[in-house]
């Protein structure tokens, strides 16, 4: 089970190696909404996504030296586990989608990993990893349903409490870029801690919302098979095994986004913050600035702080986007 306390232990292990990351707002962006928006920007956390903290936290918790690692991920996963392998001084094998993005492929096998490629749609990843994982005798990490890799992204979530209050302020909200839910689950874990009263949401991509049916239902659902969208980071065939449970004992409800929202998104990410944010990773920024939120917001939050603005925390889980992916989302119509 992971708690607080085991959290800490990981930020304890992995705080020289990655980056605190800063939690920014926007004093123009807040003059336009009903509350004052703060973003956790894991885009700018070493290897360009939150993905390191628990890459780092599971390889440098191995207790045999040299022992070689393998993980499966489209990208930003994969190159986290490929940079903490080569600080600890492994081999890493990792097992990409074909269709990944070629940033994401190329900086994978920029730290000096072997990537393996295959078909998502027709191949199991589980399979291939549990095969040479095996044949190598190495270390499967897995990208989310892994306790060691869950303790890391939820560092996030303690350096996110210890900013607000540093800041003064009690998050009315937090929303979360979901896709296996390690993030969430870790995150939410040292939050819900932190302070109780905040409810705590996760977004996701329109057609692979899996984690919010899943939180409406009370049982882990599945993805339609043909469901295809740009958040290539978040789009997994359904909630973890280990993480939703976690996720479903702490976390309000699920929001989901379309494709457009998230490119209007990482557009607003850019004009009023200067970050650049991959779609997957702008999916819970598109969720607090999103119609359906606004009318949920006015009708079922409640301000922790009397006669005060309400605080709406987000993450921006990653920032590894193709520049024609960003262009794109540059010329994509903002409200704002």
């Amino acid at each position: 089970m992971v708690s607080t306390e085991i959290i800490r232990q990981a930020q304890t292990r992995i705080n020289d190696i990655i980056t605190t990351t800063p939690l920014l707002s926007s004093d123009r962006l807040n003059r336009q909404l009903p509350f004052d928006l703060h973003i956790k920007a894991e885009c700018l956390q070493r290897t360009g996504s939150f993905k390191f903290r628990g890459a780092c936290n599971a390889v440098f918790s191995l207790t045999q030296p040299g022992q070689p690692v393998i993980a499966f991920s489209s990208g930003n996963h994969a190159q986290a586990v490929a940079l903490a392998a080569l600080l600890s001084g492994r081999k890493a094998t990792i097992i990409m989608p074909e269709d990944a993005p070629q940033a994401k492929i190329d900086g994978t096998r920029a730290y000096s990993a072997e990537v393996v490629l295959y078909d998502r749609y027709s191949e199991s990843r589980d399979e291939i990893g549990k095969r040479l994982a095996s044949e190598q005798g190495a270390e499967l990490i897995r990208p989310y349903d892994d306790e060691r890799v869950i303790a890391g992204q939820g560092t996030a979530g303690l350096e996110i409490a210890a900013q607000a209050k540093a800041a003064g302020f009690t998050p009315d909200s937090f929303i979360c870029c979901c896709g296996g839910g390690g993030l969430m689950a870790g995150s939410a874990t040292a939050l819900n801690d932190a302070f109780p009263i905040t409810h705590l949401y996760t977004a996701e991509p329109a057609d692979f919302d899996d984690t919010a049916r899943s939180l409406a239902s009370g049982q882990r659902q599945q993805n339609d098979i043909s469901a295809r969208s740009i958040c290539d980071a978040i789009v997994t065939p359904t909630p973890g095994e280990i993480t939703f449970p976690i996720i479903s004992s702490l976390a309000r409800a699920g929001l989901s986004v379309r494709d457009e929202e998230a490119l209007q998104a990482m557009r607003i990410g850019w004009d009023y913050f200067k970050l650049t944010i991959e779609p997957g990773g702008a999916v819970a920024l598109a969720a607090a600035l999103s119609d359906a939120f606004l009318v949920h917001f006015n009708k079922t939050e409640t301000d922790n702080n009397k006669n005060s603005r309400r605080q709406i925390v987000v993450m921006a889980s990653g920032g590894n986007c193709d520049s024609d992916m960003f262009m794109r989302a540059l010329s994509s119509k903002s409200r704002y």
